[in-house]
């Protein structure tokens, strides 16, 4: 039963749209998702994970920090996209619960908490524990083909999936693009750690302040993402695309 599961999970989410499907195992982030998202959240053992490859084109907007890029970037990386991926996410959900297990689809991207600048759990956990990507020095989960230029949807669900694979091993070096890029500096350069908070690798509340700021300035909902920019893994897909054509 679990092995069909899987794979029609996996059928329904590429139908739909996602670029990247995967299976995480929550177990060994346990006690991490439970001081993110309290007992509700922590208590399902695995999470399928769905991704959107952004386009490069919106990316490549972001260094000109003007409001029409601010715009289109805003518009189509989070609006499209996140309704997409929610939209995937209420699907794959619908099906676990048709077969009878529990499923909780984590909104895309949904602030719960102020105090903490978080959401109800990692989606960039979820996608590092099912093998799909690291977490950076930027704190974001980069992939190897696309870098950080991917977007996550998370559904928790009791169901007893088979994990599509485990975390991959760092492949950052000694790059510190995404560090030295910061308009404030809120990177540390840190390698992620499951047995230290995030504040020793990400000041998130100067990142906030500069994302508000920004706003005020552009007269639109702020938008920096310099850090994903910056990345060599995501810009490389695109080389590597230009090359073929050329």
């Amino acid at each position: 039963m679990s092995s069909d599961i899987d794979s029609r999970l996996r059928t329904l989410a590429l139908s739909l749209g996602a670029d990247y499907f995967g299976i995480a195992d929550l177990a060994p982030a346990q006690d991490a998702i439970r001081a993110q998202g309290g007992d509700h959240v922590a208590q399902y053992p695995r999470s399928v994970v769905m991704g959107i490859r952004l386009q490069d084109s919106i990316v490549d907007l972001l260094p000109e920090k003007d409001k029409a890029g601010a715009i289109l970037y805003r518009h189509a990386t989070y609006d499209v996209v996140n309704t997409a991926l929610d939209q995937i996410a209420l699907r794959v959900a619908g099906l676990l619960q048709q077969e009878g297990y529990a499923a909780f689809p984590v909104p895309a991207s949904k602030r719960i908490s102020d105090e903490k600048i978080a959401g109800p759990f990692s989606q960039k956990l979820g996608a590092h524990l099912a093998g799909l990507g690291w977490i950076g020095k930027s704190c974001l989960l980069v992939t190897p083909d696309h870098g950080p230029r991917v977007r996550w949807v998370n559904v928790l669900t009791d169901a007893p999936l088979e994990p599509t694979g485990s975390p991959l091993k760092p492949r950052c070096g000694e790059c510190t693009e995404c560090v030295d890029i910061c308009p404030v500096h809120a990177f540390t350069g840190r390698m992620f750690s499951p047995d230290e908070p995030r504040e020793v690798r990400f000041d998130a509340a100067a990142c906030d302040r500069y994302y508000k700021q920004l706003g005020k300035e552009l007269g639109v909902d702020g938008v920096c993402g310099l850090c994903l920019w910056a990345c060599p893994h995501g810009k490389k897909a695109g080389r590597k695309k230009r090359k073929k054509a050329e």
